[in-house]
């Protein structure tokens, strides 16, 4: 029988031989609070009904557990030695209609995948939740595993005394012997089943809105996460975003949330942001913030809350048919997320971050090997699971926020309603979206299509101009480029912005805009013509279209003296990304950006913008910087940093910020003396409260220096010995600079499973150093003989991290890039996925290299 990795094939056959009517699904997790072996496993008891297109076929259902008690199809009992082997049950010789039922011990898990299991070590309670997309409920319970066969679920849950149990519908009744039952749901996908069990803080509220027709919707909200963290929580902001986005997509989409209630919980060692489950939407715990943070957090929160609200229309409502139009939902969600985000919250300035962040994760993964089209040729689950990436999620809404400028915005959203209201509680393809959107536009979308949706790549954009001899425009034209593997040149809707210094204090002004199509090689920008010499021409402005900026030689110039001046928020966030572009590109050295963040960074006035300049500045630092010129910029940085933590207003975000970049790049000895003051309250900097989470942040450089030893990371801990600190606490022991100490790291993240995925998480990213760049280089290749071996044995969550994370990029030599090519070469029968990442991280270090070479031959 096939195996664990089901392919597009399968499911598409299985999907034209059976229709799913129903699950009833039983959970016994009483067993959760056991001790060793009787804590691995719990029982899993589903009854299945469906019928099939022509009887006598045979088929399977999946499963992954350590083993099955019983299976029973249409009252004949099976032999689960016979029809189990470990990822899927044969079913032979179907009937039209078809009842089945599977008894089985199912696992825990300690990865974030299927019914993970975490103990709170601050209190021991035990805590539950489930994390299935792609395609694990199948590791809690016997299931149809693709999006395709929807079907209503009744879940009971048999708990412990006195927890919070949750599911996708309302909770029927008052529990019985422990056993809580939930109302069936509307027919849906078997990755957005939840289940939500353990002691956790719960806190509730209602959102009512008068529909159209007079009828009165009432939703029950609720809030939770674990009761360590209640004395953080913060429910009121959450329900504030949460009514706020409710209103929002009522008030567009004319369809009043179908799935009842609406719970938000907050759990522990989650492998990413959230997960749309209707009506339990579960999200990492990270977002009860325990300490103090900027409003970028609280910005980037409401976000997340808001595109996976987004997503119970587009993803529970409609959803894709295979993982091909991922796309269909992640798109979507991403848009209207940051649509919904600055039309109806307090922050408005979400197009700022979206451009400065949430492209720059696209613009990255578009110029990987491994870019794709934003509806994507998904072979597998293995490929699913990779494509949770930048292109699907931010290319694909920045795609979309172009189309919407191209069809209108109420085109656009009648096409949204008309495209819920005809295909709800099924499943599409690109076809259905594109065809609602030609009825309410009037265009013809298959162009557009085959340009932005079934090719990959991005453009660049270059601005060429001529003037006359006094000084005023004679052309102006767009270049338009494309790499020569991925030629495709798009159409594309952009504003072009004419700045130049005005006022005694010489801002940077748009004193002149012209809107206009982009095709072809080049276009001219008519409108422009007459206008007066600009100091800067910005292509893309206001941020229309999706592609790379590039500039004229006198607007680089500009920029290199004045780029702080432009007075236009998001312009100036565009320029950032452009010329964060040309570091990458190896077009701009290094030593060249640092130079703009340390110029100009102090003066940004949107904080998730400087949060994002201080984290390419590092990685600009680290991996794009000439080796030779690496310890001064260093030292350069540091005393930047802390020019401007010292300037910063007293308790403000970017105090905050520039304390956290302070500390990320501190190497001298008076840099880490003072993080050491700091600490022990020996040195103070008006205004910044070092709370716990800011401890941690200092206390990692000083332990990865050697300035800290185990006793005082162990003195920390028992300052903090909750969840979060136990996770700081492994990272920073992780990062001492020790042979002794890398080698039990690597141990404990190759050798071993004994870590949950969040301390595999915290070990490699503490052991991953930028100062232990000659400890780290024995293990280059131990990585490359390890890493096929842990893709094989372990799940492919913890098999992503441990590949990613310990790539050897730190050793930025061609020696490196040789022996990723080798491997590649060697192993030309790797599994795709596997071989995927090690392409895309061998990528990324033949664009340092490149980076590189461009910082050396700019010192000679």
């Amino acid at each position: 029988m096939p195996g664990e990795n089901l392919t597009r094939d399968e499911a598409r056959e299985r999907a034209g031989l059976l229709r799913v009517e129903g699950y009833d699904v039983a959970l016994d997790l009483r067993s959760a609070v056991g001790e060793g072996e009787a804590a691995q496993t719990f029982r899993s008891r589903t009854t299945v009904r469906f019928t099939c297109a022509e009887p006598g076929a045979a088929s399977f259902a999946d499963l992954v557990a350590p083993s099955v008690t019983a299976v029973t199809l249409n009252g004949r009992e099976l032999d689960p030695a016979e029809v189990f082997d470990g990822t899927r049950i044969a079913l032979a010789d179907l009937a039209a209609e078809n009842t089945l039922v599977v008894d089985a011990r199912c696992a825990y898990s300690r990865t974030g995948e299927g019914l993970h299991r975490f103990v709170d070590p601050e209190d021991g309670e035990v805590y539950l939740y489930t994390q299935y997309e792609p395609a694990d409920a199948r590791r809690v319970f016997a299931n149809f595993e693709q999006p395709d066969l929807k079907a209503p679920f009744r879940f009971e849950v048999t708990a412990p005394d006195g927890w919070v149990v949750l599911s996708n519908g309302a909770q029927v009744g008052e529990p019985e012997d422990g056993t809580y039952r939930f109302a069936e749901t509307r027919p849906i996908s078997t990755y957005i089943t939840a289940v939500v069990a353990g002691p956790y803080h719960y806190v509730s509220d209602t959102y009512r809105r008068t529909l159209a027709d007079g009828t009165e919707l009432e939703i029950p909200l609720g809030a939770l996460c674990r009761k360590g963290l209640a004395r953080h929580f913060d429910p009121e902001d959450i329900f504030t975003v949460t009514k706020q986005g409710l209103d929002f997509f009522h008030d567009h989409f004319d369809y009043p949330y179908p799935f009842g209630k609406y719970d938000q919980a907050f759990v522990p060692e989650y492998n990413i942001g959230a997960m749309e489950n209707p009506g339990c939407v579960t999200f990492r715990e990270e977002f009860v913030f325990r300490g103090k943070v900027t409003d970028a957090s609280y910005e980037r929160r409401a976000s997340v809350i808001l595109h996976e609200m987004a997503h119970m229309w587009f993803g529970d409502l409609v959803t894709m048919r295979w993982w091909d139009d991922l796309w269909l939902k992640e798109s979507f969600a991403d848009f209207m997320g940051a649509l919904s985000l600055v039309e109806a919250t307090r922050f408005t300035n979400g197009w700022i971050t979206f451009a400065n962040g949430r492209k720059a994760w696209a613009y990255r993964a578009d110029q990987l090997p491994s870019t794709h089209p934003v509806t994507a040729d998904i072979r597998d689950l293995e490929d699913a699971k990779l494509n949770f990436d930048g292109i699907t999620y931010a290319k694909g809404a920045a795609v979309l926020k172009q189309l919407v400028a191209y069809v209108g915005r109420d085109a656009f959203l009648e096409g949204a309603r008309r495209y819920f209201k005809r295909h709800a509680y099924g499943n599409t393809r690109l076809a259905d979206l594109l065809s609602v959107l030609e009825e309410t536009s009037g265009r013809d979308l298959a162009t557009w299509s085959r340009a932005w949706l079934e090719t990959a790549g991005v453009n660049a954009l270059t601005p060429q101009v001529t003037y006359d001899a006094e000084g005023r425009i004679t052309e102006l034209t767009i270049q338009q480029e494309a790499v020569s593997e991925r030629p495709e040149l798009r159409p594309h809707r952009v504003a072009v912005g004419l700045y130049r210094r005005e006022g005694a204090d010489g801002a940077l002004v748009r004193y002149a805009r012209a809107e206009l199509d982009v095709s072809g090689p080049s276009t001219v920008v008519t409108e422009l013509t007459g206008a007066e010499r600009p100091e800067l021409v910005l292509v893309n402005d206001d941020d229309l279209t999706y592609c790379k900026v590039r500039f004229d030689e006198r607007s680089l110039a500009t920029l290199r003296g004045h780029l702080g001046e432009i007075t236009e928020p998001l312009s100036r966030a565009l320029c950032w990304s452009a010329v964060w572009g040309l570091t990458r590109d190896g077009l701009m050295p290094a030593r060249d950006y640092l130079a703009l963040v340390l110029s100009f960074a102090g003066r940004e006035s949107d904080v998730g913008v400087l949060q994002t300049l201080h984290a390419q500045a590092r990685y600009a630092l680290t991996h794009y910087t000439a080796a030779g010129h690496r310890d001064l910029a260093a030292r350069e940085l540091a005393q930047g940093a802390l020019h401007e933590l010292r300037l910063a207003e007293p308790g403000s975000g970017h105090q905050l910020s520039w304390a956290r970049f302070f500390a990320s790049v501190a190497t001298t000895a008076a840099d880490l003396q003072l993080l050491q003051g700091l600490l022990d309250g020996t040195a103070r900097i008006d205004g910044l409260d070092v709370d716990q989470e800011l401890r941690w942040t200092f206390l990692e450089p000083l332990a990865a220096h050697g300035a800290a030893d185990e006793a005082a990371i162990d003195a920390e801990l028992r300052r903090d010995d909750t969840a979060s600190g136990r996770r700081h606490h492994v990272r920073c022991l992780a990062a001492r600079p020790s042979p002794e100490v890398n080698a039990r790291a690597w141990a404990d993240v190759v050798e071993s499973d004994a870590l949950s995925n969040a301390l595999v998480e915290a070990t490699i990213s503490g052991l991953v150093q930028a100062n232990q760049r000659e400890l780290l280089a024995p293990y280059a290749p131990k990585y490359f003989a390890a890493i096929e071996r842990v893709w094989r044995e372990r799940s492919i969550e913890i098999g992503m991290a441990v590949v990613r994370g310990l790539f050897p990029m730190l050793q930025g030599d061609q020696e490196t890039l040789d022996a990723a090519d080798a491997w590649l070469t060697e192993h030309s029968s790797a599994p795709p996925a596997l071989r995927r990442l090690v392409s895309e991280a061998r990528d990324d270090l033949a664009r340092a290299l490149r980076a590189q070479a461009c910082d050396t031959q700019a010192a000679r």
